[in-house]
């Protein structure tokens, strides 16, 4: 059992950085709160943190080989805590969810630093070009999966006019499913709203029955959430 050579602690750790550099570049391009710098330094730590366990655990059997440790202790913990960096950048706004992509780059990221910093070359590079792939390519095929889309349709109209038949039939007629309607009334406004949960697969659906509602004359206020 020998320490890992200064040369090769260089090479591991230019690895991570670029590695992380490629998929932090994919990110920060698209806008994403962990970007460039986040997903550099996060696989050059992980490629550190390893290659001090590794090191940590030949100078422990160097002395006293009889000694059994789990060199694997510090890198488990590093995945821990890369997963609260990952929730960090989880934000939900309504039915959307956004940041799921980049909290499961920074994990990957992270389990590639560990790999590389391991001298497991082959098997961090080809996770990586695997990583890449999928950001930057599979972007495409993604958009054209229709997906059920989920909104929130608040309409708002006079207390004493009850339009409800009309504005589902209009909602209906453009594709979309009716989940649930609840009422809210304002006497001090004179108002009754409408909040309106609906779905539909197509995108363009959503500006459309927006344009239809936005010319009905009764209605005050027109807001699509979710």
């Amino acid at each position: 059992m020998h320490m890992i050579p200064t040369y090769e602690i260089f090479i591991r750790l230019f690895l991570g950085a670029l590695i992380g550099g490629i998929v932090g570049f994919e990110r920060e391009v698209h806008g994403r709160a962990a970007g460039f710098r986040t997903q550099l330094i996060v696989c050059v730590a992980s490629v550190l943190i390893m290659i001090v366990s590794e090191n940590y655990y030949f100078h422990i059997h160097s002395l006293d080989p009889t000694l059994r440790i789990d060199p694997a202790r510090i890198s488990a913990g590093a995945l821990i805590g890369i997963g609260f960096l990952g929730a960090g950048v989880i934000v939900k706004s309504g039915f959307a969810i956004r940041g799921l992509t980049t909290a499961a780059s920074i994990w990957i990221v992270s389990a590639i630093g560990l790999a590389i910093g391991g001298g497991l070359y082959l098997e961090g590079i080809s996770t990586a070009v695997i990583t890449i792939i999928a950001l930057m390519s599979l972007r495409s095929v993604e958009k054209k999966i229709k997906v059920q889309r989920y909104k929130i349709i608040s309409i708002s109209t006079p207390l004493n006019e009850d339009r409800e038949n009309i504005i589902t039939a209009a909602i209906l007629e453009h594709g979309f499913h009716i989940h649930s309607i609840n009422f809210e009334k304002s006497r001090s406004k004179g108002e009754l709203t409408y909040n309106i949960t609906v779905s539909c697969r197509d995108k363009n659906a959503i500006k459309t029955i927006f344009h239809k509602l936005s010319s009905m004359d009764f209605i005050n206020n027109l807001v699509i959430s979710g």
